[in-house]
């Protein structure tokens, strides 16, 4: 199976980075109101960017990495 790290760009612009097993289903939820408490008061949101993963482990270090990033990184990262 595999994992999924992803960036998501919320209504006013500011960026959610997660970790999921079927993206699509993930922003669904967001979008629900039923995902992370930060996104809730920032919908809709729409998942900008990913990566994917053979393991939860290495979707949620390459999280880590990306959350320590500036927002310029992140940014860049998006292209």
């Amino acid at each position: 199976m595999s994992h999924f790290f992803y960036l998501a760009r919320c209504s006013d612009d500011s960026l959610y980075a997660g970790t999921c097993v079927d993206l699509k289903e993930r922003e669904a939820k967001h979008n629900d109101g039923s995902g992370a408490k930060y996104t809730r008061s920032r919908l809709p949101i729409k998942f900008i960017y990913h990566e994917e993963f053979e393991t939860l482990g290495e979707a949620r270090s390459r999280e880590v990495l990306v959350k320590r990033m500036s927002r310029e990184e992140k940014e860049e990262l998006v292209g």
